[in-house]
């Protein structure tokens, strides 16, 4: 359902800045930035089963599917930046900035260039860039994301923490036909991670969200975003027999958050849920087109690949549920294979005042297990084969 102006409660809260690190931050947001700061010094890993990575999933390859048009993106955008935004936007490959995204309003540690002060010129740059890394449905999302984080701004009124533009895009390494190189782009709710080697991409971690979920007002009135990962998903759960039930329905309360979310690139996360090869043909397509929604957010050969790659894994994927399956209920979901992993959850209010999820405020994460979240896993075999200094 589709809510107006009188329907947003809005929750009594405190300012948190979403521009600038707050030197008059709570002693819990505090403690949130030394639990992150602890997360990203740990060597990074990758997200696994049971603790160890499961190696030879990923390898080199030649895709004939071309990043040229990609590179001149980043290239264009980076030529029209002035001195003091390219050195805000430039990080090596090795840098750990990578690790530092977040999808929470609240400036912790953002990095990179600044939609907000650039010229429209420089905006429309930076979408020549995104436009490359995803399809045009992939494309239209994100840029939905931004324009509900302008819509929440408008409905609370909360200009220090909310718009349109407190994004982020940093350049990591130097953008190349041969040679890895890749990039990110930061901000509420939305956080997606390239890296590029050759013809090669990965596309993870890919974090999507949005508090609303749809408005009917506003700058931005008829913006609706995440239809297809619910719908696709509570027509599968409601498919279920009442034995496969018992396998997939892992919890009958939905969490507070995606598990995998921002900091959390080794965690352990266990199989849970029913098994693929346990859900009849039908269902074993809603559930292929279900993961496709998500791989479908990179361009069509990439995305191809991506899914020929899930493919190989199916008889390994599991998919675990949370919540009720009614027409209304809340819910959490996760699929998961040794090649990707992805969550969406039904989420408390933060902005809007409901101490208990709803259908307005979602998170989605999609990550690539096993050590190759950024691309870790190609780039090691590519300094393998190459003996040269790291950039």
């Amino acid at each position: 359902m589709t809510l107006t102006l009188k329907d947003f409660k809005i929750r009594n809260r405190p300012v948190v800045s979403g521009r600038r690190l707050d030197p008059d931050m709570s002693e819990q947001m505090r403690e949130n930035l030394s639990n992150a700061e602890a997360q990203i010094a740990e060597p990074f890993k990758g997200l696994s089963a049971d603790g160890q990575v499961k190696p030879g999933l990923y390898s080199l390859q030649q895709t004939g599917l071309s990043t040229d048009v990609m590179k001149g993106a980043a290239e264009a955008w980076l030529a029209s930046l002035d001195a003091s935004q390219r050195d805000a936007a430039r990080f090596t490959m090795d840098s750990d900035a990578w690790r530092r995204w977040s999808n929470i309003h609240v400036f912790l540690m953002r990095h990179g260039a600044m939609m907000e002060p650039m010229s429209q010129d420089q905006r429309e740059l930076v979408f020549g860039l995104l436009r490359q890394g995803f399809s045009p449905q992939g494309f239209e999302l994100a840029r939905n994301i931004m324009r509900l984080n302008e819509a929440i701004r408008e409905i609370t009124g909360s200009d220090e923490e909310l718009g349109e533009w407190l994004y982020w895009l940093s350049i990591m390494g130097e953008p190349s036909q041969d040679e890895p190189w890749g990039w990110q782009f930061d901000g509420h709710h939305l956080n997606v991670n390239w890296f590029v080697l050759g013809d090669q991409v990965v596309m993870t971690p890919m974090f999507m969200g949005s508090e609303p979920v749809a408005v009917d007002i506003g700058k931005y009135a008829g913006t609706r975003v995440f239809q297809a990962e619910e719908s696709a998903a509570i027509n599968l759960a409601q498919t279920f027999t009442a034995d496969q039930r018992r396998k997939a329905v892992v919890s009958e309360d939905v969490p507070s958050g995606v598990f995998t979310g921002a900091f959390r690139d080794n965690f352990e996360m266990h199989y849970e849920g029913i098994k693929f090869d346990d859900l009849s043909s039908h269902q074993q397509a809603i559930m292929f087109d279900l993961i496709g929604t998500y791989v479908n957010r990179m361009p069509a050969g990439h995305a191809q690949l991506r899914m020929d790659e899930v493919r190989q894994h199916l008889s390994e994927t599991h998919f675990a549920w949370m919540g009720g399956t009614g027409e209304d209920s809340v819910f959490y979901y996760r699929v998961h294979s040794p090649v990707i992993l992805i969550e969406f959850d039904h989420q408390n209010g933060i902005f809007l005042d409901n101490d208990y999820p709803t259908r307005n405020h979602i998170h989605t994460v999609m990550r690539t297990p096993n050590g190759n979240d950024y691309g870790k896993d190609l780039l090691r075999q590519h300094r393998e084969q190459h003996d040269h200094s790291h950039g």
